[in-house]
């Protein structure tokens, strides 16, 4: 029976491994034991999951990560949000960061590909791409799964393999532009299936899901002018008071630590794919001036923009 109290963070890939598996460190590949908090990616078969994977590990869990799943053989069961799906072949399903999750059951015989990495990743992926958050798979009020086709399958799953073989390839961290690449074809090639195969499923999604849904598409819209929480409110016609709680009950953030992620993470796409200065960028954001915008990134990263930049210039 799962466990549905305070739901346990995981951070990073090692806190996935402690929670998850029998022997911890031995999720990836060979050469992999990835335990930084930032910038971080797994792609693992399932198959050697579950050969590695604890008996009981039915903890509620809220990851600071995002995972792609396809599933080729056998069935997942798994709690997403406040619903419960089974998964089955020929499925891929989804989990954005900070969502509620817990395992259920995973078949005996069951096939696929598991991937995991954080927003910091994705940020070097490429120039200018789409806010991982935009992603429609992503979304809290849209379905977190879909089926595919057997042709489907093996184009997906030919990317998933791509990317396990250069990740365990890989020398060092830095030592990985072709995984990169193949994940942002990865995650364009699931949005065209998905769009073509999915409705927006409103319907079917409790009230208040929707809400934080609109919101968190509120902030992505508005973020550099609206940064109180009383702004977004007034647009969704509810109080302040309402808002946050009911955000910080499906998401476990509060409505203003969205807000300010927002703008971390714009700022983060600055420094890592422009040349700009932090002056510069802290115009750009509309903040008053440098000192404030170096002051506001560094609590909410712990570095300042250009500690940042210099950590991940490749």
């Amino acid at each position: 029976m799962s466990t549905r109290s305070k739901p346990k963070l995981i951070r990073n890939p090692t806190d996935f491994q402690q929670q998850y598996l029998s022997v911890p460190g031995q999720s990836g590949c060979e050469l992999s034991n990835n335990s930084r908090t930032h910038n971080f990616f797994e792609a693992v078969p399932l198959e050697k999951l579950k050969m590695l994977h604890k008996d009981k590990s039915f903890t509620t869990t809220r990851r600071n990560f995002y995972t792609l799943v396809l599933v080729t053989r056998g069935s997942i069961r798994e709690t997403i949000g406040y619903r419960n799906y089974e998964f089955g072949a020929n499925t891929l399903y989804f989990i954005p960061e900070n969502q509620l999750h817990t395992i259920e059951h995973w078949s005996n015989d069951v096939k696929g590909y598991h991937c995991i990495f954080d927003a910091d990743y994705f940020l070097l992926c490429l120039r200018n791409q789409v806010k991982l958050n935009h992603y429609p798979f992503f979304q809290p009020d849209r379905d977190p799964f879909m089926k595919i086709t057997e042709t489907e399958v093996g184009s997906i799953l030919s990317l998933f393999e791509k990317m396990h073989f250069e990740y365990c390839k890989k020398k060092n961290h830095n030592d990985d532009l072709l995984v990169r690449m193949y994940l942002n074809i990865l995650l364009i090639e699931i949005e065209r299936l998905y769009q073509h195969k999915q409705a927006a499923g409103d319907n079917n999604v409790p009230k208040r899901q929707q809400m934080v849904a609109q919101f968190r598409k509120l902030v992505a819209q508005h973020y550099l002018q609206k940064r109180q929480v009383a702004d977004y409110a007034a647009l969704l016609y509810v109080t302040p008071h309402y808002l946050n709680d009911t955000v910080k009950e499906i998401t476990g953030k509060s409505a203003s630590e969205f807000i300010y992620e927002e703008l971390v993470r714009e700022a983060k796409s600055h420094l890592i794919q422009t040349e700009n200065t932090v002056t510069q960028i802290a115009t750009e954001l509309n903040f008053s001036d440098q000192s404030y915008f170096c002051r506001f990134f560094k609590k909410h990263t712990g570095l300042s923009p250009q500690e940042f930049r210099k950590r991940h210039f490749h």
